[in-house]
């Protein structure tokens, strides 16, 4: 097995542990969820996709997104920490950077 497919496993395992001990969930719906999250962040590097979160408020959020460096405007030093628990995207449609739960992701198109 390739490095890169070990630590994309190991990625997967960490990030479904943290949705069953933070979140709730059985180790299905956090395997099911890290397996989508890492999808979409492979996808959003490589062109804009269509997917669905459920926001904080429990309405559904229909996003086109992407991380293209071709189609992001420059970032300057936002002070911002990272966060392992969310992912940021660039909104198409709004043309601003947005995030979301990463436990919260419901489906990719």
């Amino acid at each position: 097995m390739s490095k890169d497919r070990k630590n994309q496993l190991s990625e997967i395992m960490s990030l479904a542990w943290a949705f069953v001990r933070k979140n709730g969930y059985s180790m299905s719906e956090a395997l099911k969820c890290a397996w989508a999250n890492v999808k979409l962040r492979t996808q959003l590097s490589k062109r804009i996709v269509e997917f669905y979160f459920k926001k904080v408020d429990g309405t559904l959020r229909q996003a086109f997104g992407t991380l293209m460096s071709d189609r992001v405007p420059q970032t300057k030093g936002a002070g911002r920490k990272s966060s392992d628990s969310v992912q940021t995207y660039f909104d198409t449609e709004k043309g601003e950077w947005r995030c979301f739960k990463k436990c919260n992701l419901i489906k990719v198109n």
